[in-house]
């Protein structure tokens, strides 16, 4: 949150009185003063180097062009023309004060801080020489000496406002805040149009979590000074606490065109502009806020975030390294930097940026949480759960920790305890999507449907599927099974992956026979294979537009409308069979049949977010296939990493080049003797079409599998390999390997 330093007092110089000889000079020097207390300040510096010219120490021109120098912000030739005065006269307390003002605003604060001692001691009652090393000493860190600094000018001068003001501004550093507010309140009482006063108790209001009175100050403050940048954009600040995003953008705004390079002011755009989920226009405020201060580590690291969220992570990577370069103790740098670490899978990098994080940042609750997902994903469970207890211990309603640490134990097969850290995380955040879905996922894993579909419904709050395609928004009614469907129209539409849409394409022959009209809206490449599915009386393909209708539901939301139980899963009334054409085309690949063919799907879809915990590589397969038999991949997406073994092999045919839609997926299962698949579209395909199907399962499976048996109720002829334990897909492939010996 950017705030107005304070100005310092600047005292304008004493004059040195001339003598007779020089009543030239002393005429110049009126002159110049005359014009320079008028604003003219071209004028007068002409008017002071013409005096140098005539008497080159003279040190009233020398002084005054210092201070000149000062006021048009050209505090190197302050600093020389102030210098070159005190030679002349080194006895001149208010040129030593204004020195002092012209090293504090090149950073030179020593030798600032030098010129008012120097000051004070040549004239101990000069409250101005005693407030403004007051305001280098809080540029040190100094705060309990600058604060005696300015109690001492107030001693000196308990009418000068921007002493209180400067006071309250250390004050507020101390964490002294109420004490602050009454300062700031005297210099207001003392001169009620004192905008940066008006402004900085905005400050200490928003601090205290007084907002709409932080507001009213800001406001205050622009009413005095309409062009207070500034406070504009501090009163964006705390519009943007109170939830009033768009007119915090205004205010911003009105600060930027106020003040070009205000970077605070873009930062804090940025910020806004992020909430508002308008990232490519967060982006590009950063980059000003960047533009304008190439060191600003902040802007950086959020830089790095809307980088992270578009997906960008390599670039927002170099954002987070930039930032901690800057400043080595940005802890949020180096925790972001840790959450994009672990999502390019380099989980060592990724727990030691949430460890520095934590070594600068003790009580880091998100850190420690975070770094829990990654022990999690390192399988070291023990380490994982620490890491949630210590976030917890911290803040003892944090939610997410709560819903992390049940993610860890429903992922190692401890559902009972998942389960009750799901329903904590609940008790804190009733309105908890994520955790009231993941909490139903437990529920259908464990067989327990009647309460799992219930919860299933919380997944469109879900901020995994809120933002997705998957939403739909229509004025027609959510049917979920109450109110008859006799002669209405009704739109069943697809949702999530193709696997999920052939699933439970079952229920549409029980929608149909409640004597309802069915459009069925499903994902362009099963348009073909669904046509003529029982029930249907037209098929749509999502993106095309939709006739008319009366009431729509998701295909998932059939299994709650029908009551669904594990043993009442509606069997699969659709054999999909491909057309002769499709078929005959593969026949003339494949060629005659010589040995058993298997159909094997060893990786699923990459982007999948459960992809590194289902998908097994081709170098994993292979060793456990035995030989004499024909294996046929079934997979369009090869990896690259799987690529080159593919091409090696004389046992396996691929021909992803040739599937063309899932009509050839179809021909090819049919084709085969069996279809060896993990957990991906294909094994639901096969297992619809009633083929002989074995399906590789991870440790914890996908919800629709079930626990502790080898079949499912979906598919009655497929049979499951599980993992016995985590990560553990060599016990799986040595079982697969027997059995496939045996079998074929």
């Amino acid at each position: 949150m950017s705030r107005l330093p304070f100005t310092p007092k600047r005292k304008m110089p004493t004059l040195v009185k001339a003598a007779p000889r020089q009543n030239q000079v002393a005429s110049l020097i009126k002159q110049g003063l005359a014009l320079h207390q008028q604003g003219k300040f071209t004028q007068a510096q002409a008017i002071y180097e013409k005096v140098l010219k005539i008497q080159a120490n003279q040190f009233d021109a020398l002084q005054l062009l210092g201070t000149l120098s000062a006021q048009t912000k050209q505090f190197s030739k302050a600093v020389d023309f102030l210098g070159k005065a005190l030679k002349v006269n080194p006895n001149i307390a208010a040129c030593h004060s204004n020195r002092g003002i012209a090293l504090k605003e090149l950073g030179r604060f020593d030798e600032a801080l030098a010129s008012y001692e120097r000051a004070i001691s040549l004239a101990p009652g000069y409250a101005e020489a005693h407030s403004n090393r007051g305001n280098v000493l809080k540029e040190l860190g100094r705060f309990d000496e600058a604060l005696a600094s300015y109690e001492r000018a107030i001693g000196l001068a308990p009418g000068y406002a921007e002493a209180h003001s400067n006071c309250g501004n250390v004050l507020k550093e101390l964490g002294r805040l109420e004490e602050a507010l009454v300062s700031y309140e005297r210099a207001i009482g003392l001169v009620p149009g004192y905008a940066e006063a008006h402004s900085n108790r905005g400050n200490v209001l928003t601090e205290l979590g007084r907002l709409d009175q932080a507001l009213a100050s800001y406001e205050r403050a622009i009413g005095l000074v309409p062009g207070y940048a500034e406070a504009h954009s501090n009163r964006g600040n705390v519009l943007t606490e109170l939830g009033r995003l768009d007119e915090a953008l205004g205010s911003y705004n009105k600060a930027i065109s106020l003040s070009p390079n205000y970077a605070e002011a873009y930062h804090n755009s940025g910020n806004v502009l992020q909430q508002l989920g308008r990232l490519e226009e967060a982006l590009a405020s950063y980059d000003k806020a960047i533009n304008a201060k190439s060191d600003y580590a902040e802007a950086h690291s959020n830089h790095g975030n809307v980088l992270q969220e578009l997906g960008r992570l390599d670039a927002a990577l170099a954002s987070y390294e930039r930032a901690v370069s800057l400043a080595p103790d940005h802890a949020d740098a180096y925790s972001n930097r840790g959450n994009v670490l672990k999502e390019l899978g380099r989980l060592g990098d990724a727990l030691a940026s949430y460890d520095k994080a934590i070594s600068l940042k003790s009580d880091y609750v998100e850190a420690y949480s975070n770094r829990g997902n990654v022990l999690k994903d390192l399988r070291r469970l023990d380490d994982a759960l620490a890491s949630y207890d210590t976030a917890i211990s911290l803040k003892s309603d944090y939610a997410e920790a709560y819903y992390n640490r049940a993610n860890a134990l429903k992922e190692f097969g401890r559902l009972d305890e998942a389960q009750v850290s799901y329903n904590k995380a609940i008790s804190v955040r009733g309105d908890y999507a994520d955790a009231h879905l993941s909490l139903s996922l437990c529920h259908l894993l464990a067989g327990n449907f009647k309460d799992g579909w219930h919860g299933y419904e919380w997944r469109w709050k879900s901020k995994d599927v809120s933002n997705t395609k998957w939403v739909r928004e229509f004025s027609q009614p959510l049917w979920l099974g109450a109110g008859s469907l006799k002669d209405k129209t009704i739109l069943l539409h697809a949702e999530q992956g193709l696997g999920d849409t052939i699933q439970f394409c079952r229920y549409v022959p029980l929608v149909a026979q409640l004597g309802a009209k069915v459009i069925l809206e499903v994902q362009r490449p099963l348009g073909t294979l669904l046509d003529g599915l029982d029930g249907v009386q037209q098929i749509v393909a999502k993106g095309d537009e939709l006739p008319e209708f009366a009431y729509h539901c998701p295909l998932l939301s059939l299994p709650l409308a029908f009551q669904t139980a594990p043993h009442t899963i509606p069997p699969t009334t659709q054999h999909f069979a491909s057309d002769e054409a499709t078929a005959a085309k593969w026949r003339g690949l494949l060629g005659d049949k010589i040995k058993p063919r298997v159909g094997i799907v060893w990786s699923g879809n990459s982007d999948h977010k459960n992809d590194h915990n289902r998908s097994l590589t081709l170098s994993q397969l292979g060793p456990h296939l035995p030989s004499n038999v024909e294996y046929i991949s079934l997979q369009k997406e090869i990896r690259d990493g799987d690529k080159e073994l593919l091409a090696q092999s004389s046992e396996i045919r691929d021909f992803s080049h040739a599937l063309d839609d899932f009509k050839d997926t179809v021909a090819l299962c049919e084709l085969v003797d069996l279809v060896i698949s993990v957990d991906t579209s294909v094994a639901h395909l096969a297992g619809t079409m009633g083929k002989p199907t074995w399906v590789l399962l991870p440790f914890s499976p996908d919800w629709r599998w079930l626990l502790d048996r080898d079949d499912t109720p979906w598919y009655p002829s497929a049979k499951l390999y599980r993992q016995e334990k985590y990560g553990d897909w060599q016990g799986v492939l040595q079982r697969l390997e027997a059995d496939l010996t045996r079998a074929l």
